[in-house]
């Protein structure tokens, strides 16, 4: 970037929009209002979905600082913005797009684009891990590889870089040359072609036709020949210039750089090959084949880019896994830990902070930071901007491990405890005092943060539930898309979120909008409110005795009967804590249509509606009703008179009331199969989880979850030898076993035993054998390589817990509530 940003005039003319109001320098581009950011000197972008529409944050982001705004509704400019200039464009992404592409067109550097269906983001740390020493290099932060994350990846670039790295991901037609005209890549790196998007391409060849875009313009190509479909392709496009193809193999020797052997020893690997005519060899920390693949695309470019031996030597064999994920986690002594050691630079670490800040259920915030190793900028700058963004931010305390962050302590105006190194840290770790507080530990691979994790982490059982939040998020975006723009939408949390956990979901349903949130029992009611949530919380099945907390926690009850509402109101009438006669106490009417479970009935609505209209202290938020069949379609015709029942129901109680009420009868499947019921809410259970009864949509929606443990011993037996109570497992050749700490007593159905469920290890399925045990499990594993430690996965894409649902007799929702809670749950940001 320039050093001075871009006037506001100039972005107008890169975008040929319509400038208006006064001029301002803009250096940062803003696309979500709530995020933590310099707001004075930020652009904010108000980008059209399926469902939000920037445009409505535009008050808040003027609010909070930013006087430049990118927008395609000129009808929102006022004068109460006078100090202020809008860009007036047809299409904000558009637009976007196209400053990303003049700014990218300002540097002359290698720009290396990478695309496939997996391995991208690997490839392109490793790159950065190998090379960082050589080179200032711009980087996508995380997975920004998207029509969004594309532009605010080039954005970064400055004059201090001298080479770039970005990620190009499309999940449809027609994309990839947008990205193209962003990105401008002269080395282009193909990692391979999967399942990924797929069902959105025509064809495989469609598919890797729309990635080979990228490159059209490129000098350079590296990919790897043994992916036939991908040769074959590239071999047959006429690209823009003439390009030089930079090939491996294991199969063919007429390529750049082919592979002659493949050692393994412990958990190590040790690559030889040919490269130029002579023999090249590196080690690696890895042995699984998808690594091996996302190495040797790493190697390759460092051969081609002539990089000194023993750089590449060391770098290769130092090669750190990649957690592509921000990671939640249960901490010590009430605390909740987001480990995010993915990365350390200043974009990825404000990423974070955002999230920090959405955990509400703490008083305080905690980062832990280590020395920031990749920057451009002077280390007093650097830290004094990352002051400025811990204050902005809020944050409680810092604490800072390495030289550089300790040398610059004087500029953190919050509480602020330094160490040189992560020993220093760990050995003063018990005199820190850490409670109730959210904690994000954010380091640069080199300090091992791990072990601050590991200290920081609550201890107890090694199985975990895993929660995919990108998933959850697509699934929510998914629903929203399908809604009409005015349907409000309520979130089912209860059961633990159906099995997922409480605050964790119902903070980040709070931060995407949702309107409201339900839970079953006043407690789980209250637990939010104590963690943070403001949202408004229906109570599904409040219990009378719950009605005093319940009011005082500013919860609304769910009312199905005549008994109920009077308790009620008795409990209004000697309630203390209701004591404003203006401010009446929201309900919600549940109308029984045709469930037959909880509900009025017809002919109780005219006694319902009197008794409302004598006690003015309560009003009615909404009426609903439950359907008994949504997702039957044999049982259509029931759900239709249901949806009459209701019609009539809520017009003679809106009638007779005098004043309307929200309106909603849909539930998960409700909303896919009946969109013409919408009413004004709908609301959203299982579905959010990923789980969806109808064929048309499981292929649409994402489960959220993946149960994983990890083997605790391995036995080798002789056949006929006996595994388990009872002896009902019988080895039926000489073989091999493993125990797997998980039973019935953490929601392992018995029925799973002696070979009725299959257990992922290493990628291949390993029968269960014998009987369940409480705690434990054991599998049959002959012919599957793998050690003591290794991690399994109970159920996950390969084994879905569809097929375990099926295997129990029993529906999904079952086998989400039934896991136990001394089951850890880690939930996770890609």
């Amino acid at each position: 970037m320039k050093p001075k940003g871009y006037s506001s005039i100039e972005l107008s003319n890169i975008c040929k929009g319509t400038h208006e109001g006064v001029t301002t320098v803009v250096t940062h581009i803003l696309i979500d209002s709530r995020a933590q950011q310099e707001y004075s000197d930020s652009m904010f972008v108000a980008l059209i979905g399926q469902r939000q529409d920037g445009h409505q944050y535009i008050e808040e982001a003027y609010q909070k600082g930013v006087r430049s705004f990118l927008i395609s509704r000129s009808q929102i400019i006022s004068d109460q913005y006078e100090d202020a200039n809008f860009i007036v464009v047809p299409d904000t992404l558009k637009a976007l797009h196209q400053i990303a592409s003049f700014h990218r067109s300002q540097f002359k550097l290698p720009v290396i684009g990478i695309t496939g269906s997996n391995g991208k983001t690997i490839v392109k740390e490793w790159t950065f891990q190998v090379l960082k020493e050589v080179y200032q290099i711009c980087r996508s932060p995380k997975s920004y590889n998207s029509q969004v994350g594309v532009p605010l990846s080039v954005w970064q670039l400055t004059s201090s870089h001298d080479l770039a790295i970005f990620e190009a991901g499309v999940s449809q037609s027609n994309e990839m040359e947008c990205l193209e005209r962003m990105i401008q890549p002269n080395i282009g790196i193909f990692t391979n072609i999967g399942n990924a998007h797929a069902q959105n391409f025509e064809s495989q060849e469609k598919q890797i036709i729309e990635k080979i875009q990228l490159f059209k313009n490129c000098n350079q190509l590296i990919y790897c020949k043994d992916h036939h479909a991908i040769d074959i392709q590239i071999a047959k496009t006429i690209f823009s210039q003439p390009i030089e193809l930079i090939t491996w193999s294991r199969e063919k020797s007429t390529v750049s750089l082919q592979i002659t052997s493949i050692t393994h020893s412990n958990k190590k690997s040790l690559i030889k090959g040919i490269y130029k005519g002579e023999d090249v060899e590196i080690n690696l920390p890895f042995k699984d084949s998808a690594s091996l693949e996302d190495a040797i695309h790493v190697w390759l470019l460092c051969l081609t880019f002539s990089i000194d031996t023993a750089i590449i030597s060391e770098g290769m064999k130092s090669l750190t896994s990649i957690a592509m994920r921000l990671e939640l986690k249960k901490g010590i002594h009430s605390c909740t830990l987001i480990n995010d050691s993915y990365n350390s630079d200043i974009t990825s670490l404000k990423i974070a902070i955002t999230y920090l800040k959405q955990q509400q259920q703490h008083p305080q915030h905690t980062l832990i930071l280590s020395d920031i190793l990749q920057h451009s900028e002077s280390t007093e700058k650097l830290y004094a901007e990352i002051s400025d963004l811990l204050n902005r931010n809020k944050i409680d305390r810092l604490i800072g491990i390495g030289p550089n962050i300790q040398a610059q302590k004087h500029l953190f105006q919050i509480p602020t405890e330094c160490y040189p190194d992560t020993i220093s840290f760990l050995n003063s770790i018990d005199q820190i005092k850490f409670y109730n507080e959210a904690i994000l530990i954010k380091g640069a691979r080199k300090f091992e943060f791990e072990k601050i994790t590991e200290r920081l982490q609550e201890k107890g059982h090694n199985s975990t539930l895993e929660v995919n939040l990108n998933y959850l998020i697509d699934n929510l975006n998914y629903f929203k898309s399908i809604l009409n723009s005015n349907t409000k939408l309520m979130i089912m949390v209860k059961a633990f979120s159906y099995g997922n956990g409480t605050h964790e979901i119902a903070n980040i349903l709070e931060y995407y909008r949702a309107d409201y949130l339900a839970v079953a029992y006043t407690d789980e009611g209250i637990a939010l409110r104590n963690q943070g949530i403001a949202l408004p919380i229906m109570v599904l099945n409040p219990e009378p005795q719950s009605f005093d907390s319940l009011i005082r926690h500013q919860l609304e009850a769910e009312i199905y009967s005549l008994r109920n509402l009077r308790l009620f109101l008795e409990n209004l009438d000697r309630n203390t804590y209701f004591q404003d006669p203006n401010q009446a106490v929201k309900i919600h009417l549940k109308m029984d249509t045709g469930m037959r479970r909880l509900g009025f009935e017809q002919e109780q609505l005219d006694e319902l509606v009197e008794l409302l209209k004598a006690n003015p202290q309560v009003k009615v938020a909404s009426v609903f009703s439950h359907l008994a069949a949504s997702d039957e379609q044999e049982k259509d015709d029931f759900t239709q008179l249901q949806f009459e029942r209701f019609n009539t129901m809520t017009a003679k109680i809106e009638r007779s009331l005098g004043y309307s009420f929200l309106k909603h009868i849909l539930n998960s499947s409700g909303i896919l199969r009946f969109p013409d019921q919408q009413f004004d809410m709908v609301r959203l259970g299982i579905g959010l989880y990923g789980i969806s009864n109808t064929p048309e949509h499981k292929a649409i929606l994402k489960p959220v979850n993946r149960l994983i443990a990890h083997i605790s011993q391995i036995k080798h037996l002789k056949k006929g030898e006996t595994v388990g109570y009872g002896r009902r497992g019988v080895m039926p050749t000489d073989g091999t076993t493993a125990t797997i700490p998980i039973g019935y007593a953490d929601g392992f159905s018995r029925l799973l035993g002696n070979g009725n469920w299959q257990i992922e290890v290493n990628g291949k399925l390993a029968p269960t054998i014998g009987s369940i045990c409480m705690d434990m499990l054991m599998i049959d594993i002959t012919g599957i390589e793998a050690e003591e430690g290794d991690e399994v996965v109970i159920f996950g894409e390969n084994n879905t817990i569809y097929d375990l649902a099926k295997a129990r007799n029993t529906i999904p929702y079952e086998v989400l509530t039934d896991i136990g809670s001394r089951l850890k749950r880690v939930f996770y940001l890609e």
